[in-house]
């Protein structure tokens, strides 16, 4: 199992450890709950130094990114970023990521830590453009300030005007003293804040520096727990739980990052699914019993019949209630139709809600 350079870290703050996607990653601190309503109400920090970062390069380095991903790279400015992911050959996902444009033909993409080689052997094989590839993913950390003192808490950090950086927009500055920081207005709870990437060697001085700076504010520690918790409740997809190599993006809800304006892998497959329609589609549910769904229950009809099946599921911290995502059939796309989750043996009535849940 891989580390990360905060592990030991990790261990002396007592974090529950536990393997994910390859790395010994914190599950939770002080627990799952706690860390949630920290993030949604002051802030929060996490390690997420487990994500692959790859640097694309030179004239074909554009080119490349087009047409390996289904969102349009031409509108990048330096300095924006931009969310994407990479189809397969079949109509599906290899995996979801960010792209960042660093300058004219040099740019940075983020992708997820269980996909590191299989995306970097994909993105390879339709390198005939002569881009220079750079795969970094051992040599860099990233850590999440997130919640609504995010930014307050950074800022004391840097003399970077983070109130100028946009959301999806990105710089690279100094912060507490180390430079060549790139200081992304992104991450993936919903409560805002920004996302640091930098050589490992200042993972613990950046860590402490945060969780000083905001002490006051009450930033606390977060592990994967609460990041799940955080991401379900805004309806934001997850590879290998609501996106994988079997879904296409226009099921997934994510046309909206699927541009036909260029030449892209699977393109001809997802213009068909747009122009006759899709069979099957990811939906926001809330039960109206009580239960809490779980990836893979089965999502049946008033008579029984299995119509889908949940890929994410949890009980709310902010609602209270089990909520989650499913792919269900044509018959229940509309918005409050009554469906029915399979928990253990028991079908427990819910409704089809617009996300996000909060």
């Amino acid at each position: 199992m891989k580390k990360t350079a905060l592990y030991d870290k990790h261990v002396s703050l007592g974090a529950k450890i536990v393997p994910f996607a390859g790395f010994e990653m914190p599950v939770q601190y002080s627990g799952v709950t706690e860390e949630h309503f920290a993030v949604r109400e002051k802030a929060g920090l996490f390690d997420v130094s487990h994500m692959g970062q790859f640097f694309i390069e030179g004239t074909g380095a554009k080119d490349l990114l087009q047409f390996v991903g289904t969102n349009n790279v031409d509108v990048l400015e330096n300095g924006k970023a931009q969310y994407s992911c990479l189809p397969n050959e079949n109509g599906g996902i290899v995996d979801d990521l960010i792209v960042y444009k660093m300058e004219d033909e040099k740019y940075f993409v983020v992708v997820n830590a269980s996909n590191i080689d299989k995306d970097w052997n994909h993105i390879s094989k339709y390198n005939s453009f002569g881009a220079k590839m750079t795969n970094a993913s051992d040599e860099m950390s990233l850590l999440a300030v997130q919640g609504p003192k995010a930014t307050e808490i950074l800022q004391k950090l840097t003399e970077t005007n983070l109130s100028e950086i946009p959301y999806y927009n990105f710089t690279v500055g100094s912060v507490a003293g180390v430079s060549d920081v790139i200081i992304s207005n992104t991450g993936y709870t919903g409560s805002g804040g920004f996302e640091i990437y930098f050589n490992n060697e200042s993972a613990e001085k950046l860590w402490d520096a945060i969780i000083e700076a905001g002490a006051e504010e009450g930033i606390i520690p977060c592990g994967l727990a609460a990041r799940d918790t955080l991401r379900l409740e805004k309806g934001f997809c997850l590879y290998g739980m609501d996106i994988d190599d079997t879904t296409s993006p226009m099921e997934a809800g994510l046309g909206w990052i699927t541009k036909f304006d260029k030449d892209f892998v699977s393109k001809e497959i997802f213009a068909k699914q747009k122009e006759e329609g899709i069979t099957r589609k990811l939906v926001g549910f809330e039960l109206t019993d009580k239960g809490v769904p779980r990836h893979d229950y089965p999502v049946v009809d008033a008579e029984g019949n299995v119509i889908g099946k949940v890929t994410s599921g949890t009980q709310s911290p902010m609602k209270k209630i089990g909520l989650g995502l499913a792919y269900v059939d044509k018959s229940h796309f509309k918005l409050g139709t009554e469906i029915f989750i399979q928990v253990r043996n028991k079908n427990i009535p819910a409704k089809v809600v617009k996300t996000p849940f909060v």
